[in-house]
């Protein structure tokens, strides 16, 4: 696992540029460091040794070093893909799986990306046709941003792990976009593809792009594609053993130590009890609610695996929440990133590499908004024409008991659905921005695109499909990658494979959701592996005691002095937001949610553009 940042210009001083950008992004590759410079482009890379220990050392070159490589992430069928390559004559220096991606490359040009099983960004330079080629991975693991930049007469075209080494860069201008803040504070994360930096865009998952004589274009080359299949719920939970257990087996291949990740919930359980590591790493709080630590020990001792755990505060996360937004170069406010950063800080001080659970719930269909509770269903007797008008006036009324239920049960899911967080409502978000920040993509126009490639799908592949595509790769990945580099940790996650992706689109939707559970056919697999009362364990996600920290004066008094600031005073109306907090405070409402989404944003605010 590494990371690596260039740019595409003729600037003076290629060399302290770079430099300074690759200093930026040390922490996701503290082992070794390496450039390439030429007249025309600079490539520089930060190493953390994983695979090809000796000899991994990037950029890499083919053999004639017409073509040069930086790589992030890992290739699970490379030595597949190597033997097939020496069968036609390639010649490797190294054993690397970075290395099979120049010769693919050299095979296949841009349809190598259609060969590869793994978590990647990559970016190779053709040194003779003066043109770079990017790729980013299936479901958006790694991460890959860019920009151009115009600067009198000279065109640069910046690209990087992580935004914040852009910032190096002479020609690059910081700037707020403009546009992100109203649908952040509705998604929690950042879902344009532009990101919170005027004119640095995300290429998207499954999507790679070329760049030559300043032209950029940009194809998918993969998606998802649910077909149920009508097999049986024996063969659903056999496809789903096979392929997890193989799928296990690839991710953890390292000349280094591998760990995982385990709270008391089924999807880390399930990878544990397959990879079978020496150590397990658990976090939790003091107040039992927000803490799985117990089970995490009570599976390992079972299993006779050392669990390591560690019990945090609310005085260590509110000292580092500032270091967590720089980690993750745009603002998130998802609480879960807290305990992961912890995390990754513990199983770091034992392991390089860890295994986890993301991409089950989406994949397998574990979140509970998936499902219908049990007033919806009793309200879907009456019929659509009493549902439908009610549910379209609900949508315009402020919030009241029942609303949601109103809602769901009278509007397509289309309507309602947006993914597993919603923040504010889109008119509440405006009512508490100025009034420069309330023009933006609207909601609709966010989701619709996606939900209008799974038009003829049930309603609970429309969710997953959205969640997939937006909630997965904005929030859940995201913060897994800034989370465990910030600690130059390779978090890797077996479940999002694009193996277990065709076996997941194979399952029946009644096999992911019934009367009685979520993942139901993921849950009779973990049972081959698991105690009973693992596989049917509720999912609890990563809870944090937020409502309880914001009714501390403490940290009210924090969070006060933030909203009520000069610079809380250009994007927000003060009064309103400090409203909110005050309401909480006094436990009048429990709007912690809203209030960390706002906190977190000035909090990135402040360490990127007042104090950077």
């Amino acid at each position: 696992m590494c990371g690596f940042s260039g740019f595409v210009d003729n600037i003076q001083n290629k060399s302290k540029v770079l430099e300074k950008m690759m200093e930026r992004i040390v922490h996701r590759g503290p082992d070794e460091k390496g450039e390439y410079l030429d007249s025309d482009v600079a490539l520089g890379f930060r190493r953390l040794s994983i695979i090809g220990v000796s000899n991994g050392m990037q950029p890499l070159y083919n053999e004639d070093r017409s073509l040069v490589l930086v790589f992030n992430g890992e290739i699970y069928n490379y030595k597949e893909l190597r033997k097939k390559l020496l069968e036609k004559g390639h010649v490797f220096k190294t054993s690397t799986d970075s290395e099979v991606l120049i010769h693919l490359y050299e095979e296949y040009k841009e349809k190598m990306v259609n060969k590869l099983r793994g978590m990647f960004a990559f970016v190779i330079w053709d040194v003779d046709k003066k043109e770079l080629f990017a790729a980013r991975d299936h479901f958006g693991i790694k991460p890959l941003y860019y920009t151009e930049v115009v600067e009198g007469s000279n065109k640069s075209f910046i690209f990087g792990s992580e935004i914040k080494s852009f910032l190096e860069h002479p020609n690059f201008k910081k700037e707020v976009n403009k546009n992100a803040l109203k649908p952040y504070l509705t998604f929690q994360y950042s879902v344009l593809d532009e990101t919170f930096f005027k004119g640095v865009f995300k290429l998207k998952p499954g999507h790679f792009m070329t760049y030559k004589n300043e032209k950029l274009e940009i194809k998918q080359y993969w998606d998802i594609n649910f077909k149920q299949e009508n097999i049986t719920l024996k063969e659903s939970v056999n496809r789903i053993q096979e392929v997890v257990d193989e799928s296990v087996k690839v991710h953890s291949e390292s000349e280094v130590a591998v760990g995982a990740f385990l709270s008391g919930g089924v999807d880390s359980s399930y990878i544990v009890s397959n990879l079978m590591p020496e150590k397990t790493f658990s976090v939790g709080f003091k107040q039992e609610q927000f803490n799985e630590t117990s089970l995490a020990s009570d599976l390992s001792n079972m299993l006779g695996i050392e669990n390591i755990q560690k019990t945090l505060t609310a005085e260590e996360c509110f000292e580092k929440l500032h270091d967590i937004q720089y980690y993750m170069d745009e603002p998130q406010s998802n609480p879960s990133s807290i305990p992961l950063y912890f995390l990754s800080e513990l199983a770091r001080e034992h392991v390089t590499v860890v295994l986890s659970g993301e991409g089950a719930d989406e994949i397998f269909g574990g979140y509970e908004w998936y499902d219908e509770d049990e007033k919806l269903k009793e309200y879907k007797k009456l019929p659509l024409y009493i549902r439908k008008p009610l549910g379209l006036v609900a949508k315009k009324l402020p919030h009241f008991k029942g609303r949601t239920t109103i809602i769901r049960g009278g509007c397509p899911v289309e309507d309602h659905f947006i993914g597993q967080a919603l923040i504010f409502e889109e008119k509440e978000a405006k009512s508490i921005l100025k009034n420069r920040y309330k023009d933006s993509l609207s909601i609709e126009n966010i989701t619709k695109p996606v939900y209008d490639n799974v038009k003829n799908q049930d309603d609970i592949t429309k969710k997953q499909y959205l969640d997939l595509k937006l909630w997965l790769a904005g929030d859940i990945l995201l913060k897994a990658d800034k989370m465990s580099m910030a600690h130059s940790l390779e978090l890797r996650v077996p479940f999002l494979d694009k193996e277990v992706m065709k076996v997941g689109e194979s399952i029946p939707t009644k096999y992911k959701i019934d009367k009685t559970n979520t993942k139901v056919a993921l849950r009779e697999a973990a049972k081959k592996k698991l105690p009973k009362e693992w596989a049917k364990r509720e999912k609890k996600g990563f809870p944090v005691p937020i409502r309880y920290w914001f009714k501390d004066e403490k940290y009210y008094n924090i969070i006060k002095e933030s909203f009520t600031s000069e610079y809380a005073n250009e994007f927000f109306e003060t009064k309103k937001i400090v409203k909110l907090l005050d309401e909480h405070f006094n436990g009048k409402k429990n709007n912690a949610r809203k209030i960390y989404t706002i906190y977190t944003f000035l909090v990135w605010y402040e360490k990127f553009f007042i104090n950077f």
